[in-house]
């Protein structure tokens, strides 16, 4: 009861789309600069989903010529999550795209500091954090999270817990505008947070130094989209998309519009 309660107004972890006209600083017509190499794609998921939530956006990436990782985020803490990611970045040649969803904003605004390869950071319905700030406080600052209520918890025996999505509740809370079928599959394989990942305050974020992007969903009932639009504001984002309808899971509603504003990110 306690855990459900503390993280309702949590549910800012997992999904957005949205395309709205490119500004001059964020245009490109899509294709690579003769003589420059494609960055490569790195994608990381949120709480409350797996890596294979990007598989539309996977898709249409490689369709047009991007190398694409979808990295697996453990969702254990704050800090490990980005230790992981910072080394997977490491192991990659070449300029990067980094792509966050919902709490895996956190983790690549962590782990993307001090990479000179990483040149573009983009937030789909992500949290991009000050230095301090947890997913938990960054929920919380504006209402209309309705993520607590639908949350179970299992007790880890340490004094921390692992989070879930009611399954029963998993489509009209994270995938609402996602066909009941394909929901269905998201609920049941879902991967729990630790608790403790989503109360962790955050390093000094890469985006005070990267470019970065912003993909807002107007319907998302874990993010609130005051609290979206706040951030992609504070961080100066160079291009911020909205959809007024989409879910918390756009990468599965919308992946065009995700694929769109990740290729506009990598001009």
């Amino acid at each position: 009861m306690r855990v459900r309660k503390v993280f309702g107004v949590l549910g800012a972890v997992l999904m957005l789309a949205a395309i709205a006209p490119a500004s001059a600083a964020a245009g490109g017509s899509g294709k690579a600069e003769p003589g420059k190499p494609k960055p490569t794609v790195v994608l990381v998921h949120g709480a409350f989903a797996e890596s294979a939530s990007w598989d539309g956006v996977v898709q249409r990436l490689q369709r047009r010529g991007y190398h694409v990782v979808a990295v697996a985020n453990p969702l254990r803490s704050l800090s490990g999550d980005a230790a992981y990611l910072k080394k997977v970045l490491a192991s990659i040649d070449g300029p990067i795209v980094l792509a966050g969803h919902s709490y895996g904003g956190m983790v690549q605004s962590a782990a993307a500091a001090g990479n000179p390869n990483v040149r573009a950071l983009v937030y789909i319905a992500a949290f991009a954090p000050e230095a301090g700030e947890s997913a938990l406080e960054l929920s919380n600052k504006f209402p209309g999270s309705t993520l607590g209520e639908t949350l179970q918890s299992i007790d880890l025996g340490d004094g921390t817990h692992d989070l879930v999505i009611q399954q029963d509740k998993y489509r009209a809370q994270f995938a609402a505008d996602v066909p009941a079928s394909q929901a269905a599959l998201a609920a049941a394989t879902q991967r729990p947070v630790r608790d403790a990942a989503l109360a962790e305050g955050a390093a000094t974020p890469a985006w005070h130094t990267i470019p970065s992007w912003f993909l807002v969903t107007g319907q998302d009932r874990n993010i609130p989209v005051a609290a979206q639009k706040f951030m992609a504001e504070r961080a100066r984002a160079r291009a911020v998309a909205e959809l007024p309808y989409a879910s918390h899971s756009v990468a599965v509603s919308r992946p065009d519009a995700v694929a769109d504003l990740i290729v506009r990110a990598a001009q």
